[in-house]
């Protein structure tokens, strides 16, 4: 299961990103960004890396039904609605608050828009993964697996502000399941064809294609493991997710010399 979920993903992910190189200029202009350097970069990685791990989920064999179909949902709808952000959104108003601001003073910002929909994508995939519990048991569980997705879709957007390193986390958290879970292994094999043109600074996830990944990586992590490491897995992405509110994640990478270490892997010299 997850070698041909893996491959699939790869596969047309590779096909999907020499499509893109060969769009017209014009269609390629909006998505065209400017990165860390001040060098440009295309955004195109992002729907690319998305449709492709979104082949590979479907092309899991032994995938159960429900967990397949949640996958799809919350890798549709979070890369929808991150793209809608890519293509639309501002630097007037940034993280939770400055969105969740906005909206108090009635202003709906197209950050807003992706929380909301990410949140629901979240909650609507959890609602659609296999449960052993029933009443008040199932819906707590369901509320969990929701924050859990959506929290990883966030999480992994906020990885992506240098070359690679949503990339990176995206594999690692997705390698230990990949055996055994169709859309963890999709994730690794359309993070693993993104990577060249990510690290060459070609191209970047967005928040198209962190969120997207992100989504699945959660909803891959919500159908595999036991309650209790969901439990610990949820409460450091929570954790992590209000601190970037605070804290800079790149100035943390960069002041630990083996996190810096891994993050520098592939990427050009600084």
């Amino acid at each position: 299961m997850g070698i041909l979920s893996a491959a699939v993903a790869a596969a047309a992910t590779a096909a999907l990103e020499r499509a893109a190189e060969k769009l017209p200029k014009e269609s390629r202009q909006p998505f065209e960004r400017t990165n860390h350097r001040g060098e440009p970069v295309t955004l195109l990685e992002g729907p690319v890396a998305v449709l492709g791990a979104l082949a590979g989920v479907l092309a899991a064999p032994s995938t159960p039904g429900k967990v397949k179909a949640a996958a799809l949902l919350a890798g549709s709808v979070s890369g929808a609605v991150g793209a809608y952000d890519d293509l639309r959104g501002t630097t007037q108003a940034k993280g939770f608050r400055g969105h969740l601001s906005a909206l108090k003073r009635g202003e709906v910002t197209s950050g807003a828009v992706k929380i909301l929909g990410v949140g629901a994508a979240g909650l609507a995939a959890a609602a659609l993964l296999p449960r052993k519990s029933t009443g008040v048991k199932a819906l707590a569980g369901v509320v969990a697996d929701g924050a859990l997705i959506a929290g990883t879709a966030n999480l992994t957007n906020l990885l992506d502000l240098r070359p690679g390193r949503a990339l990176k986390a995206v594999a690692a958290v997705n390698a230990p399941l990949a055996v055994v879970n169709g859309p963890a292994a999709a994730v690794v094999g359309a993070a693993v064809a993104s990577a060249p043109s990510d690290l060459g600074e070609r191209s970047m996830l967005g928040d198209c294609g962190a969120n997207g990944l992100g989504a699945i990586t959660g909803t891959a992590l919500a159908a595999s493991l036991p309650r209790s490491l969901k439990t610990l897995l949820l409460a450091a992405v929570v954790g992590l997710n209000l601190a970037s509110e605070k804290v800079s994640f790149t100035k943390v990478i960069a002041d630990t010399p083996v996190l810096d270490k891994i993050d520098q892997w592939g990427r050009r010299p600084r």
